[in-house]
């Protein structure tokens, strides 16, 4: 008789410990990127006794079967922290403690910590790989996403372009060869370069230098002929101007050229001399001195000892020499009937910025957008799948670690090798389903009311048994 009540004792042990389960699905349901666990339960091994037909068997109860995590996605809650990402998929953010141990979680509430580390609220630091900032590939092995700098360094000016449009009814107003140049006065004392009267239109862009120093680069033009070609000249304040040798009259003074206009009102041919900075004029060979079919200036604003500091600039006007004619861009400079003015201009290059936000795309990256109107890329996150995800250790803070029987991380950049994309903006919530677990608590109820029963009726059975013995 006392045998009897062992599988129910046994029921009892099982249901408690299934309801610890469900008692921590439910305390976590509010828990972000939560895995819920199941329990699952086995009969015991039963006992051999005798029947009438032979040996039989009695069942013992049942034994608690294993403890499994559901690894499936919770719901995605929108968040306004740009540094907040959910994974759409498979996989886990990688992350490192302090001591360099290496722990996955599908906690994606990421911030910057005051050392610049991508951590989690927990101060794990978040892995990936750096990049490169223009190209976005990744730089090197995975590493803790780190900024050592808050700051995007500035880019040199290689290419100003300007279109303009010539009066094609101006007047020569300093005719002579190369007079354009020669109205240049570039050591003036009052700061009185070149006259009004020497030229009909003039337009300037603003260059970089390699430490993102500002100037201005001014371009002047003059008629030359009566129908179709013009003079130019191009020019930096002569203040500024830090050229080796450059002295005198040419400081400041960059370079000369002519442009010739077709019937049509297009640039049909193109000529240019540089200016050493000690009056040495260089003429440029079409064949043999142009960038990308356009000519160069060289400005130097830092004046290193060794010339390193000197710059090239192309002079775009719209139009490049494909080797054997001037062939115009969709937007040109032109010679047309009408006042001289400036249709667009644009140089490359930017200075210093400081970071003002992050920005992350689904496949992780993480961009830096910057005061000087730059949007560099920085890192991507790294996230990671194991061949058996129920072998992983629970160790808390929404972290797990791997085991011998989870096997090592396989790691891959967000979207590629069956791993899940990066939901930014978002938080991953529990799995846990409430209307679940309420269903699972009334039939444990139930089934440990029905063993209590079970052991009640053992009870007095043998109750009733010891009573008709005394």
């Amino acid at each position: 008789m006392i045998d009897g009540i062992w599988p129910a004792i046994s029921a009892l042990k099982t249901i408690e410990k299934k309801l610890d389960v469900s008692a921590n699905n439910t305390s976590n349901v509010n828990t972000q990127g939560f895995k819920t666990s199941s329990a699952s339960s086995q009969e015991a091994s039963p006992q051999d006794v005798s029947a009438a037909c032979g040996t039989s068997q009695v069942g013992q109860g049942t034994d608690l079967a294993a403890i499994s995590q559901d690894f499936s996605s919770g719901m995605f809650e929108s968040t306004t922290s740009p540094t907040d990402m959910a994974i759409g998929g498979i996989g886990f953010f990688m992350v490192k403690d302090t001591g360099g141990g290496d722990y996955f979680t599908r906690d994606g509430q990421f911030h910057f910590d005051k050392n610049g580390r991508f951590v989690t609220a927990a101060g794990h630091v978040v892995q990936g790989w750096k990049l490169d900032p223009i190209a976005g590939q990744p730089q090197g092995a995975i590493r803790g996403v780190t900024l050592s700098s808050f700051t995007s360094p500035p880019q040199e000016t290689t290419h100003g372009k300007t279109i303009i449009n010539l009066n094609s009814n101006a007047q020569d107003k300093s005719p002579g060869s190369d007079a354009l140049a020669s109205a240049w006065d570039g050591d003036n004392p009052d700061g009185s370069y070149i006259g009004d009267n020497a030229y009909e239109y003039r337009t300037s862009i603003k260059a970089y230098d390699r430490v993102g120093g500002t100037h201005d680069i001014t371009f002047y033009f003059d008629k030359a002929s009566a129908r179709s070609t013009w003079e130019y000249i191009v020019t930096a304040n002569p203040d500024d101007d830090l050229r080796l040798g450059a002295a005198g009259d040419d400081l400041g003074l960059l370079a000369r050229g002519t442009l010739t206009f077709d019937d049509s009102g297009d640039i049909s041919d193109m000529t240019m001399d540089i200016d050493d900075g000690a009056g040495n004029w260089i003429a440029q060979d079409v064949a043999t001195d142009l960038a990308n079919g356009r000519f160069t200036y060289h400005p130097d604003f830092l004046g290193a000892a060794d010339g390193s500091t000197q710059m090239s600039i192309q002079l775009d006007l719209g139009s490049s020499y494909d080797g054997s004619s001037w062939v115009k861009d969709s937007l040109s400079s032109t010679q047309h009937g009408a006042a001289s003015n400036a249709v667009h201009y644009f140089a490359d290059g930017y200075g210093a910025g400081d970071l003002q936000s992050v920005s992350v795309s689904g496949d992780g990256v993480i961009s830096g957008n910057y005061s000087n109107g730059q949007a560099l890329n920085l890192f991507q996150v790294a996230i990671a799948k194991f061949n058996n995800p129920q072998g992983l250790n629970k160790i808390g803070n929404n972290l797990y670690a791997k085991t011998s029987e989870s096997g090592d991380a396989i790691a891959g950049r967000p979207g590629t090798n069956g791993l899940g994309g990066i939901v930014p903006n978002a938080l991953e919530q529990s799995n846990a389903d409430m209307a679940k677990e309420s269903v699972k608590l009334i039939l444990m109820r139930r089934s440990f009311q029905a063993n209590l029963d079970v052991i009640r009726t053992k009870d007095e059975m043998t109750g009733d048994l010891v009573n008709i013995i005394s």
